[in-house]
């Protein structure tokens, strides 16, 4: 139970560099640079849209495919991303852990917010996508697919609530991997798996409205990502489902995993070095 948020606080211009580090080594030595932010989830986008919308034929509640499919991906990629690299903290990182003291802590929130800043550039896409099918109301008049121009929700306040949520997840899940994966390293094979697996158990590329089969749609929606995931769409789309109890489920559920991450993390700190 020791854990020291006020020295990870004296250390936020560590965290700051770490950000930086993070966002420019990615893209270091490459053409097109911070771009690739906005080519992977249209390239992903369109993926989805041969194999969900013209093949599988998946209702998408009247939104425009383009618009469902890049909000979710925006969401998702967030999410998995802090998820994928906060888990493999200690072993990415023994290298300098063992060099220099600092708050291990820093380096798992130096990755949430690194990946907030890709979260941001995706969700401007989706932002240009929008005001694109606006200033040209022909593309949605000439398809059947489409019913109307989506409408943001007067929820929309609740935006920054559904990222700090989503981010809160992704790094209490991944802080306790991390700790676990110092012994077993099998869980670092595994986690890259899981959540290719966790985004169909998701309503990352369907509706929850698609789920007609009752005992599937209640496990789906014991997901704490549903409620985030679906309150997100509904924000920026109008479409989907918004409860304040599924979002107060999704921020308890978060909460509880991010103490019991600190916990494992701060214990396991300590005598990493030793099994790493």
């Amino acid at each position: 139970m020791d854990i020291n948020l006020k020295e990870v606080w004296k250390y936020r211009d560590l965290m700051w560099m770490f950000v930086k580090r993070d966002f420019t080594a990615q893209f270091k030595q490459t053409i097109l640079g911070p771009l690739w932010h906005f080519i992977q989830p249209l390239f992903t986008t369109i993926v989805y849209l041969v194999v969900f919308t013209n093949i599988a034929k998946i209702s998408t509640d009247g939104v425009p495919p383009t618009l469902f499919y890049m909000s979710g991906i925006a969401l998702w990629n967030y999410f998995s991303s802090c998820l994928n690299a906060t888990s493999n903290t200690f072993v990415a990182n023994a290298g300098i852990f063992g060099k220099v003291y600092f708050p291990r802590l820093v380096m798992p929130l130096s990755t949430v917010l690194s990946n907030m800043v890709k979260f941001g550039i995706q969700f401007l896409l989706l932002l240009i996508t929008m005001a694109w099918y606006y200033f040209n109301p022909s593309t949605l008049q000439h398809s059947s697919t489409f019913l109307n121009f989506p409408q943001p929700s007067s929820t929309l306040f609740l935006l920054p609530i559904l990222v700090l949520i989503m981010a809160g997840l992704g790094l209490g899940l991944g802080i306790i991997i991390s700790s676990m994966t110092t012994k077993y390293r099998d869980l670092t094979v595994l986690i890259g798996f899981a959540v290719q697996l966790l985004m169909y158990a998701t309503p990352v590329v369907y509706p929850m409205s698609a789920i007609t089969n009752v005992r599937l749609k209640f496990w789906i929606s014991v997901n704490p990502l549903t409620p985030i995931m679906e309150a997100f769409r509904y924000a920026t789309l109008g479409s989907g489902s918004f409860t304040v109890g599924g979002i107060l489920y999704s921020a308890v559920f978060m909460i509880i995993t991010l103490f019991v991450g600190l916990v494992i993390f701060s214990k396991v700190e300590k005598t990493f070095m030793d099994t790493v």
